[in-house]
């Protein structure tokens, strides 16, 4: 079964975040490669979205309905509703994200 993958407006503003921070610290070619390849990786949830696990920042408060993945430094987290996969960001895994996950995914 193939799953559908919609990306939050929050999420896609972390993929041009991310796209612009490499751009300016290295090459346009770069950015462009990285970004592609870390969107690849958000659609192959299409296919297997229940492989993630449950962020241990969430899972300490026992919040179950979020999932990640990770491409290289970064942390794709999203929620699975019926067949659509929701990717709510995607964040550099070596910041404070206890806090992060908090204000963006708990309000």
């Amino acid at each position: 079964m193939n799953f559908i993958v919609n990306f939050t407006f929050d999420a896609a503003a972390d993929l041009k975040e991310i796209y612009k921070y490499i751009l300016f610290n290295d090459s346009e070619r770069s950015a462009d490669n990285f970004v592609d390849n870390l969107r690849s990786k958000c659609l192959e949830l299409k296919s297997y979205p229940h492989r993630g696990h449950v962020p241990p920042e969430l899972q300490l408060l026992h919040i179950q309905d979020f999932l990640e993945i990770h491409y290289k430094t970064y942390r794709i987290i999203y929620r699975i509703n019926k067949k659509d996969v929701l990717i709510h960001c995607i964040l550099d895994g070596r910041r404070e994200m206890e806090k992060l996950l908090q204000e963006r995914l708990l309000g």
